[in-house]
């Protein structure tokens, strides 16, 4: 058993030692610059944060292997309010990482220290370098840098003087997600500043105001569908629950207690002046405008006081719910009694119709709950599916219908616009804006919709920029294909962002108004670029005061007069001029690696910030978007929801170079894979596998050269083309298929052949361990040093595939005695024998072999079998007919078709001269016969690479 923790410890400390990982720039070298999207400071790292990460260390050791002068580096970021809400958990010990944070030897009063969140932010920080390092990643980590930092502070806040000037910073009203407790908080997939509800989407409610009573008193029901306004019959309330009565300047809403909770955040000088039963409003009547007539108020179990304002209008001709609502009451007199209405005036309600659809009458609602044979209003999960598909047809597909007055016949998604603005024209609406799901702070608050009447935003809908973004965005390699194809959409969509916040949180301060944060995504777009200058405030070259807007201005832009920014940023001559070349050198970016969280908030502003400020030269040049690790195959891997190790244990449980390979060939980088603990042990004992049959070669023999030395070198020199495009086209299972598998299955082949090269078998070890260093560096560096090695396998160059030894044909013929091999013991097994007393091998007639040749062309301008038959039957094979039309459908069907051409006498001879090998292999008499001189059934079986086989 290998002590993994052993070897990782002594291969890190060794790596460190030597500075492996540290790049300087070297005229003349190519360079690559590789990084991955920075983690937010919010604990410890995990089993899933490491996925994507290992990709980006696996691309850079190849990169070097190849000959580039890789610089691979990161960071941590710690804007926002993730630290502040974790050190605030720790201080009032509510903190579940209190536990881990004991595992790790802190003591109580360390612990307490992290209570203040920049010494969370400090410690944190320093344990994600160590995480990386861990995990045998050679990257430059004297760059490493931290948002709140001060040096970093100034590189933000010389961005945002520059999107001034571009004039790309402007001010606006803006409805804001809101934490009561710390301000505005961002709302995306990675969740930096939540606890929950990172997918949840703003909304825009229309308030439909229906009058109620006297003077101006309104009940005010919400809506996302106000083109359905004229199909209105009636309004929905919760008989239980208690309205509020608010006043919104001269007017009196009634709407639920968490409406008028939010609400108080939208509109000004909101008053609470009085209370209703829910009950109290059942039976009575109020106005719905548009449609202009009174309508009821009945009860229903479907009104959230949650969700807008608690109260609903009713459109039952397109609303599936709303009809079963209607529905219920109107086949019970008992449950119109029990809420005190009359079942008379309910049954008088009809739906209206309002849309012309497609494939349904003048009641869509009605229609598709009698399809879907759903019987009230309890039916939670029918009513929903109908909703979808109503909802949707409805809205992309119908017409308005001829109710709907001047909007008659007029697209419905061109209606909701126009209707709106009428109604509010009128007097007769207003907006609200509410989430579609609950969305909880970092803190435990819930989050609202807050309006901002002076938020500054990066103009992301600048038509120029847009137009240069996704040009640029063409010329990228962007890794998934799917996701290069969708970036177009996703720039175009990008429009106007809030860049900055008021609140209690870690950042830079906007350079504008110092009342405001600048925001967790816009001081993470250009920050690739500052890994170039932060190593000199690292070691103290420069510290930031140095750090002026002329010192970024001549290093990143190469504007100024030196002499001025000299005097202007105190730095010498020879740094401002290094610097620059070092920008020079390293940039552009070619890959920022992120997860697909990633894909909507990150990328795109990464791609526009650049275009936006910096040269077209220094533009990035790939992006590359890695899926998560899943929990279950809905929820990602998190520690909330378990399976998530910190990085100290899993690499103690697992090793860390079989975490490494499950990562990589598991399935491909681009699709979600579910964490399963047994597959990752099986990788493990795969390692030690290796490790094993390494170490029990019997390397004294000399060995003399044949034709299975030419099959090892052909096969090594195969594997190391194809794990070569495998790497290119970030197919990494494809690599760790053939460096894990097929190139240990080969050699034990070669063996297991009687192969004794002693120079060939290391030569291929001087191969195959520098391959699998990519992926499982540790062992291999081991397994190195162990051969004899002085120099590290990590800098190593990647072998080079000689073509002129890759001899197919070779190939061919011993690859059709290995699979015979398996063929005979797969028989052996299945018909249960254990001792046969002869294996009788039939080798294909020569027709046949002139058959697949043929086919294999004609394949190519069809796979029509009626076609190839008729070919065939017209060609100088036509005597072989009722064999070919048996064959051409199952040929045609798998593709099977050796891909080197054999020869019948070529074949033959080879088995012939293998027999020996087999008769030893299978402790029985070998007899290899040609098919036409048998007249055994199952030699007519037999096809070209693929003889039969007959068991005695």
């Amino acid at each position: 058993m290998l002590d993994h923790i052993q070897i990782q410890r002594k291969w890190i400390k060794k790596w460190e030692e030597a500075g492996l990982g540290k790049a300087e720039p070297k005229k003349g070298s190519k360079k690559f610059f590789m990084i991955f999207a920075y983690p937010t400071v919010s604990g410890f790292q995990h089993t899933g944060h490491m996925r994507g990460y290992s990709y980006a260390d696996a691309i850079s050791r190849y990169k070097r292997m190849k000959g580039f002068n890789v610089l691979f580096t990161a960071g941590a970021h710690s804007t926002g309010n993730g630290a502040i809400a974790k050190a605030h958990q720790i201080k009032t010990k509510k903190s579940n990482e209190i536990e881990d944070l004991r595992k790790r030897k802190l003591s109580d009063n360390e612990i307490q220290k992290l209570s203040d969140p920049l010494s969370y932010v400090d410690y944190f920080s320093k344990t994600y370098v160590e995480d990386y390092k861990n995990f045998g990643f050679l990257g430059d980590w004297s760059r490493f840098t931290v948002t709140t930092n001060e040096d970093y502070k100034k590189f933000i806040t010389w961005q945002f003087l520059k999107l001034k000037e571009k004039k790309l910073l402007i001010q606006k009203p803006y409805y804001a997600s809101f934490c009561p407790n710390c301000g505005p908080v961002s709302i995306d997939p990675s969740q930096m500043d939540l606890l929950k509800g990172g997918n949840a989407e703003k909304q825009e409610f229309t308030l439909i105001k229906l009058k109620f009573g006297n003077g101006k008193q309104y009940l005010v029901a919400a809506t996302l569908r106000p083109e359905t306004m004229y199909g209105q019959t009636n309004v929905w309330i919760d008989s239980k629950e208690i309205y509020l009565k608010i006043l919104v300047n001269d007017e009196v809403w009634i709407v639920s207690k968490e409406c008028a909770d939010k609400l108080k955040y939208q509109k000004e000088n909101i008053q609470v002046t009085g209370k209703l039963k829910g009950k109290e409003l059942l039976g009575k009547f109020c106005h719905a405008p548009a449609l202009e007539k009174e309508v009821m108020i009945l009860p229903s179990k479907f009104c959230n006081p949650n969700i807008g304002t608690g109260i609903v209008t009713s459109v039952p001709s397109d609303a599936p719910i709303d009809w079963m609502g209607l529905h219920d009451l109107q086949k019970s007199e008992e449950l119109c009694k029990k809420y005190g209405i009359d079942n008379k005036d309910v049954l008088k309600i009809k739906p209206i119709p309002i849309i012309n659809l497609e494939g349904y009458g003048k009641f869509p609602a009605v229609e598709i709950c009698e399809k879907m044979n759903i019987k009230s209003q309890d039916d939670i999960e029918k009513l929903e599916k109908a909703k979808k598909e109503i909802y949707t047809l409805g809205y992309h597909k119908g017409l308005m219908a001829e109710t709907c007055g001047k909007y008659s016949k007029m697209k419905v998604d061109q209606t909701k616009k126009l209707i709106t603005e009428e109604l509010i024209q009128n007097g007769d609406a207003d907006i609200f804006y509410d989430l579609s799901e609950e969305v909880v702070c970092r803190c435990g608050r819930k989050v609202i919709i807050k309006k901002a009447d002076d938020q500054w935003f990066i103009r992301y809908s600048d038509s120029r920029l847009t137009i240069n973004s996704k040009k640029h965005a063409k010329s990228m390699r962007i890794e998934p294909e799917t996701y290069y194809n969708s970036m177009q959409d996703a720039l175009d969509w990008f429009e106007d962002r809030p860049c900055a916040r008021q609140g209690k949180w870690l950042g830079t301060p906007f350079p504008f108004d110092k009342t405001y944060i600048i925001e967790a995504i816009s001081d993470s777009t250009l920050y690739p670029l500052y890994y170039l200058v932060s190593k000199y405030v690292n070691n103290q070259t420069l510290n930031a005061n140095n750090l002026t807007e002329s010192f970024f201005d001549y290093v990143f832009l190469k504007k100024g007069n030196l002499k001025n920014v000299v005097k202007d940023s105190k730095v010498k001559k020879d740094i401002l001029i290094k610097i620059q070349n070092d920008v020079d050198y390293w940039y552009p970016l070619d890959i920022n690696l992120g997860g697909k969280e990633h894909q909507r908030v990150h990328f795109p502003p990464f791609v526009m910030n650049h275009v936006a400020i910096l040269p077209k030269k220094y533009w990035p040049l790939g992006i590359f978007v890695n899926n998560w690790i899943m929990h279950t195959a809905e929820e990602k891997l998190s520690k909330s929801k378990g399976g998530a190790e910190p990085i100290p244990g899993m690499a103690k449980k697992y090793s860390v170079d079989a975490m490494r390979l499950y990562y990589s060939n598991t399935g491909s980088p681009f699709m979600d894979i579910l964490f399963d603990q047994h597959s990752v042990f099986r990788y493990r004992e795969r390692l030690e596998k290796i490790y094993s049959f390494i170490f029990n070669l019997d390397l004294k023999g000399k060995g003399t050269e044949g034709i299975i030395d030419q099959w090892l070198i052909s096969k090594m020199n195969k594997s190391i083309k194809r794990m070569e495009a495998g790497m290119e086209a970030f197919s990494f299972k494809e690599y760790t298929d053939e460096a894990y598998y097929e190139m240990h299955k080969n050699l034990q082949w070669y063996l297991m052949r009687n192969g004794n090269n002693k120079k060939l078998i290391q030569n291929y070890l001087r191969v195959w361990v520098p391959l699998i260093s990519i992926f499982t560096p540790f062992l291999a560096e081991e397994v190195w040093e162990k051969l004899g090695n002085k120099e590290f396998v990590s800098l190593q160059q990647f072998p080079h595939c000689k073509e002129k030894e890759i001899l197919d044909d070779v190939e061919a013929h011993e690859d059709m005695l290995l699979q015979l091999r398996e063929d005979i013991t797969s028989i052996l097994n299945l018909v249960n024998i254990k001792n046969p007393k002869c294996i009788k091998v039939f080798v294909a007639d020569e027709w046949k072999f002139m058959f697949f040749m043929m086919v294999r062309e004609k394949l190519k301008e069809t796979r029509d079998v009626g076609m190839l038959i008729k070919f065939f039957m017209n060609s100088k094979l036509k005597q072989h007919g009722q064999q070919i039309m048996k064959m051409l459908p199952g040929i045609v069907k798998s593709g099977k078709i050796p891909l080197v051409p054999t020869t019948h006498e070529s074949e033959f001879s080879y088995l012939k001269n293998s027999a020996e090998f087999l008769e030893k292999e299978f402790k029985c008499n070998v007899e290899i016969i040609r098919e036409n001189e048998s007249e055994e059934e199952k030699a007519r079986q037999s096809l070209p690479s693929k003889p039969a086989i007959l068991v005695l």
